[in-house]
């Protein structure tokens, strides 16, 4: 097992790699580089977001991971307010699902806090925060499409770390000079990485706690309920939770302010299916979801467009309990919403938190 090390450089002038560009992860590099701290920021996909997603079609967008969020920790707050423009509420009236076929309706109570989209999709709040850790105004740079597969000694400084990297078509890569590593993934993919490197068992017992659910999510567009003398299509409410047996949520994109008008869908599988399905084939899925959306929508034509994506770490059952776990002597630190919960704010306050006490 390899030595814990421990930091030789001066807390104020430390290389920290954050890997992923998630709400969390491009949080916590926010923070650390506003700190003084210089932040290489890793990310397997194309692009930030993680589950704040927003998938590109020909018939507009689809916010197929986190629907909206809620705002009460007073310092999200106050990094919105820093940017009014990128977020608007969502008043959309929602309904409950009472039946299993989907017949009786009942208003759904009033949420507690205000719901809170951003403008454009989804995806754009953490593109946008994220833009200034790749751009070079910062002391900072961002690698995409790069899955970070062990954490191990320097091999020119064993004081600090490199991590190994895989790209695209398998790409083999080698970042070294890291004074500490954050992992803000999903806790079962930092375990993975903590396990192939045999590092921080203690972190690995505490993450045997966390239990995160996967989801199903369909994506599916009608563009002929724009036709003229359509005067509805479907029914008159915008969103709607659910006790179907294989669907929890259903929310239609245009009722989101500054969203493309064409009629457009998601549909958002129950956590019991999802695992149930996990490793069903896309197309079964996709059957089997639009069967339920009609029998709870009553909306029966075919769409001209049709897609799931699986998530497989989709929703927070047993959080961790705390902000997040950092092992300070030997610079690994652990975050994610799976710490807090399931809101985007509870990976907001992670990845803040754990930048605090690391800077």
């Amino acid at each position: 097992m390899p030595t814990q090390k421990k930091n030789r450089a001066t807390p104020a002038h430390r290389h920290i790699a954050v890997v992923g560009a998630g709400m969390a992860g491009v949080t916590c590099a926010r923070t650390l580089v506003q700190a003084g701290h210089r932040v290489t920021l890793i990310e397997k996909s194309r692009g930030a977001g993680g589950r704040m997603a927003t998938r590109r079609s020909e018939f507009g967008g689809f916010d197929h991971g986190a629907q909206f969020f809620t705002v009460r920790d007073p310092r999200f707050q106050l990094a919105l307010q820093m940017e009014p423009e990128q977020v608007v509420p969502w008043q959309v009236n929602t309904v409950r699902v009472l039946d299993m076929l989907g017949q009786t309706m009942s208003t759904a109570p009033r949420p507690r806090d205000a719901r809170w989209v951003p403008v454009g999709g989804m995806n754009t709040l953490v593109k946008r925060w994220a833009e200034p850790l790749a751009d070079g105004s910062l002391n900072s740079q961002t690698l995409l499409e790069a899955r970070v597969t062990a954490i191990e000694p320097d091999a020119l400084a064993p004081d600090r770390w490199q991590l190994r990297l895989e790209g695209t078509e398998g790409a083999q890569q080698v970042l070294s000079g890291f004074d500490a590593v954050v992992l803000a993934i999903p806790h079962p993919q930092a375990d993975d990485i903590l396990r192939a490197s045999r590092l921080a068992p203690a972190m690995q017992q505490a993450l045997k706690n966390v239990q995160v659910a996967p989801c199903w999510t369909l994506m599916v567009a009608f563009p002929q309920a724009m036709q003229p003398g359509l005067e509805s299509f479907g029914p008159r409410w915008h969103a709607a939770s659910s006790d179907h047996h294989r669907i929890r949520w259903v929310a239609r994109e245009p009722s989101k302010p500054g969203r493309s008008p064409i009629e457009r869908w998601i549909i958002q599988a129950s956590p019991e299916w999802s695992a149930e399905h996990l490793e069903d084939d896309a197309e079964r899925v996709k059957a089997k979801l639009l069967k339920g959306f009609a029998e709870i929508t009553g909306i029966r034509a075919t769409p001209a467009f049709a897609s799931a994506h699986r998530w497989r770490y989709a929703q927070t059952k047993q959080p961790l309990g705390q902000p997040y776990l950092l092992d300070a002597q030997a610079g690994i630190g652990l975050c994610g919403d799976w710490c807090l919960g399931n809101r985007v704010e509870s990976a907001f306050v992670s990845g803040l938190e754990l930048a605090l006490a690391m800077a």
